[in-house]
């Protein structure tokens, strides 16, 4: 059975009581004046769980108390997941960081990068192969569909690669055909890289994406409300949005998550619990090592939590001043710039739905916010870091 996380007073970690007394009144005034439906906070220090409370509605269709239990929807907090699988068959000499996918994809040997004028764009060879290292910190030249309109972000959307009516093989041969938008190795582009890398896993594992983070993964950390869709005994427990965004008058609809998923998306197909994520999370602090479960070495999490752009720039609403980006996640580099606090070495990464999580080393501390409104999810994010380190009291 699996043993649950140690759980503390806020004052025995050096937190303040008052501080999150504040948090919880924050989000509750959010969702009783009609600006997200609930929400689910958790914040541990020192390796136990101070805070952990939920708030407001599951669904807004229903009058259904929010529970600490909620599934939510993690979407590109599916990366991180998936990072840590890829470094776990690293750690086994099945790839080397340098290696080019090609080695394992072949489809990728013969990617072109799209050179734009205008609204067209012509086909060069890549000056590098796009390695394993490019897609874990998404130098790849691969990007979304959703981050531009220009040409090759119409082809993307042309080719319907957000399909969920596909396998992760033939989404990522249908990446492998269509043009990069960077040369390998010289842009950050936040892309449909770790989709890559959930097929990379696939095919060097042998098993389905979905099969290996259960096995190797999942079930190991006890993360037993995680995976690509919910079992129907669970799903009275999924959290919902709006269907329309009070502040942005937009509809909204998310990923259907009640039937088991064909394209099992390394970058955003997942979902889980506020505790299930706080075990990862726990591991990782714990520099691979939950309890007697290790999935990783060390030295393995100190070069995943290293920023590996150096000079590299680019996606500035996504990488704020005073960041990098490490193997799976954005990493903390200066003590200032950024308009929110946190220490150097900080790292974390959220969810287009909502969800953030962040792992703070020098604080040994961590700390989770599941919401469903995907149109707030900058201001909660924020607000969120903002209130928890605010609560800091030695």
């Amino acid at each position: 059975m699996t043993e649950p996380l140690p759980t503390a007073k806020p004052e025995e970690v050096g937190l303040s009581q008052a501080a999150l007394d504040r948090l919880s009144s924050a989000l509750s005034e959010r969702i009783t004046g009609g600006n997200i439906p609930g929400a689910v906070a958790l914040v541990a220090r020192h390796g136990k769980v101070a805070y952990h409370r939920s708030f407001g509605r599951l669904d807004p269709a229903a009058d259904r108390p929010m529970g600490t239990d909620a599934i939510f929807r993690i979407y590109s907090m599916t990366k991180p997941i998936v990072s840590v699988a890829v470094m776990m068959l690293w750690e086994e000499g099945r790839l080397l960081l340098s290696d080019p996918i090609s080695k394992f994809l072949p489809a990728f040997a013969h990617t072109r990068v799209g050179v734009v004028s205008g609204d067209s764009f012509t086909l060069a060879a890549p000056a590098t192969p796009i390695t394993v290292q490019d897609l874990l910190r998404h130098t790849s030249g691969l990007t979304y569909e959703f981050r531009g309109t220009g040409p090759i972000h119409k082809a993307y959307a042309k080719a319907r690669v957000a399909r969920l009516k596909q396998t992760n093989a033939g989404h990522a041969d249908e990446l492998a055909g269509l043009p990069l938008l960077y040369q390998p190795g010289t842009v950050w582009e936040y892309s449909r890289s770790t989709d890559v890398l959930g097929r990379l896993v696939e095919v060097i594992s042998g098993q389905t994406l979905g099969g290996f983070l259960s096995d190797r993964i999942l079930a190991p950390l006890g993360m037993s409300d995680s995976g690509f869709s919910v079992p129907a005994a669970n799903q009275a427990r999924i959290a919902e949005p709006f269907p329309k965004d009070p502040e942005f008058r937009m509809d909204i609809a998310l990923l259907d998550i009640r039937r088991p998923a064909l394209f099992e998306s390394g970058g955003g197909g997942m979902v889980a619990t506020t505790m299930d994520y706080a075990r990862f999370l726990a591991m990782l602090l714990g520099s691979g090592r939950l309890g007697s479960t290790r999935l990783l070495g060390r030295k393995t999490l100190e070069l995943m939590t290293s920023d590996h752009l150096g000079t590299i720039t680019g996606a500035a609403d996504l990488l704020p001043p005073g960041h990098g980006f490490g193997l799976g996640f954005a990493v903390r580099t200066q003590a200032g710039m950024a308009p929110f606090p946190g220490s150097v070495g900080t790292y974390y990464w959220g969810g287009a739905a909502g969800t953030t999580f962040w792992i703070d080393p020098a604080e040994r501390m961590y700390a989770v916010l599941m919401i469903q409104a995907p149109q707030q999810r900058e201001h909660y994010r924020v607000l969120f870091r903002d209130m928890v380190y605010a609560a800091l009291a030695d």
